[in-house]
């Protein structure tokens, strides 16, 4: 049987271990999503360099119309050991479900691949690793075509408006949010979080006391457009925390 052998370069954003005790690993490289097994699992030869969010070459090979394909050899690139710490995990690992929910197998984007591994680096180095992960989620979301329309009422298409939307996560106007308008920052970042640079945004972070909304309607914004996150109820308490 031909054996189909490649060499990828990635980062781990998910893996577990199999009832087998083989371990299951997801990378996101420039190609997309590369799924593939370790045999062996935590102690195999490659368990330690396969740990989240670390950037690795592997080389895999897999029979033609097999599921999986087998780590042969992996080798650490890189890797970012203060996202181990847990006020710097939650936000760390929100972005590895995003990578993996908006990035397929198949679908090549050297760009997301490119501003991924820039939101762990700022997660793992920024003061505020909240306010990046903020800001790094909408530039993901954008660069997968996910864009808020936050210049008009999700509900009635009214100009320019400036309370939640308890279903989409986007901007209603007054008379059909019914309820309190965000402050003026909230509103200014969602409306530009798509188009702005992420420099401009990090240099104008929305005050701490503002975030958890923000969270809310991120979080409602991609359940609706593109699927529930199992980190939300986690990263929820940590925003809630001074």
């Amino acid at each position: 049987m031909r054996v189909r052998t490649a060499t990828r370069s990635g980062i781990v954003i998910r893996r577990r271990t199999t009832p087998r005790g083989d371990l299951l690993v997801w990378l996101l490289t420039p190609q997309g999503q590369l799924r593939a097994v370790a045999r062996g699992g935590a102690r195999g030869p490659h368990a330690s360099r396969l740990n989240l969010f670390h950037h690795v070459d592997v080389q895999v090979y897999a029979a033609p119309g097999a599921d999986l394909a087998t780590v042969q050899q992996a080798t650490l690139v890189g890797a970012l050991p203060s996202l181990a710490q847990p006020e710097r995990f939650v936000f760390a690992n929100l972005m590895a479900e995003f990578a993996a929910l908006l990035f397929q197998e198949g679908e090549f984007s050297g760009a997301a691949f490119e501003l991924f591994a820039a939101s762990l680096r700022g997660v793992a180095f920024q003061d505020d690793p909240e306010w990046v992960a903020l800001v790094m989620s909408y530039k993901l979301l954008a660069l997968a075509g996910f864009v808020p329309d936050a210049g008009r009422c999700a509900k009635c298409g009214a100009p320019d408006p400036n309370c939640p939307d308890p279903v989409g996560g986007a901007l209603r106007c007054a008379a059909c949010a019914g309820r309190a308008p965000y402050p003026a920052e909230t509103t200014a970042f969602l409306r530009g979080a798509a188009r702005r640079t992420v420099r401009a945004s990090m240099d104008a972070p929305v005050p701490a006391g503002q975030r958890r909304a923000l969270w809310r309607a991120l979080e409602r914004f991609v359940t609706a457009q593109v699927g529930p996150l199992r980190s939300w109820s986690e990263l929820l308490s940590a925003a809630a925390r001074p």
